[in-house]
């Protein structure tokens, strides 16, 4: 398998999301996205990519996109992620580690930065196709993703 990091522009995106904080728990992550997708089912709404994030340390955010007229409600929130050009990486984790991937990332916008090709870097996140839990195709296309400042 070949990973290849490269820039991107993305288009804004829609998401309903959860956020909470706290030490990092698998079945926390994979709860909250449950409750999200029930959540979205129960509104008939319908939903494209899962997005994971941690924002700050030990915070963490997941998010369903969605199409159409929606508004948060209880826990749920409604939030936009706008265009941004990002450097990216799209890999199978059961090929490649992610921290593998993670490291290399790190590594090639440190050094895109120290060129000056880029002033900036945010947040990791993490998008996936469907349900990485129960969909192995949307776990096999796993993308990592960082918003960078040109």
């Amino acid at each position: 398998m070949t990973v290849d990091f490269e820039f991107k522009r993305v288009p804004k995106l829609r998401a309903i999301t959860a956020t909470w904080k706290g030490p990092w728990n698998e079945k926390r992550i994979q709860k909250e996205f449950e409750t999200l997708e029930k959540w979205a089912k129960a509104r008939k709404l319908r939903t494209g990519r899962w997005i994971f994030l941690e924002p700050g340390e030990r915070q963490w955010l997941v998010g369903l996109e969605v199409r159409g007229a929606v508004t948060g409600e209880g826990p749920v929130r409604l939030r936009s992620f706008p265009a941004a050009r990002v450097a990216q990486a799209a890999f199978d984790p059961n090929v490649v580690a992610p921290r593998v991937i993670y490291h290399g990332l790190t590594d090639w916008l440190r050094w895109r930065k120290k060129d000056k090709e880029i002033r900036s870097v945010g947040a990791y996140r993490e998008i996936y196709p469907g349900n990485p839990w129960r969909d192995k195709s949307a776990w096999a296309a796993t993308t990592i993703q960082v918003v960078v400042r040109p």
